[in-house]
């Protein structure tokens, strides 16, 4: 099985006050729908109040990042058999969060 990233930047999900609990209780409704298929790897939002750092190959730290990178918003981590089953789970969370999705397959890696 491989395992799928579906993502979106914080700035895609452009919510007015009042549809912000029902978008929450209907993406944490496909969270847990993927956990009782047992498909579900791992999944949250990212901080966007703590500053990235960048840790060098020597150890060092930098607070500047890589030049273009920005990672915003929200993913999800799911173990799938197919590209297919990807695509439709993808949908599901589009649909929950009123916003689009990227999706991109990891590499295989026999070890994780």
């Amino acid at each position: 099985m491989s395992k799928y990233l579906i993502s979106f930047p914080s700035e895609a999900m452009v919510l007015t006050a009042e549809e912000l609990p029902v978008v929450s209780a209907d993406a944490h409704a496909v969270i847990e729908e993927a956990k009782a298929a047992g498909v579900y790897v791992f999944g949250g939002g990212i901080a966007e109040q703590v500053d990235p750092v960048l840790v060098s190959g020597d150890g060092s730290l930098s607070t500047e990042i890589y030049p273009g990178s920005r990672l915003t918003g929200g993913f999800t981590v799911l173990e799938l058999p197919t590209r297919e089953d990807a695509l439709k789970w993808a949908r599901k969370i589009a649909v929950a969060c009123r916003c689009s999705q990227e999706l991109r397959e990891f590499m295989y890696d026999p070890a994780s």
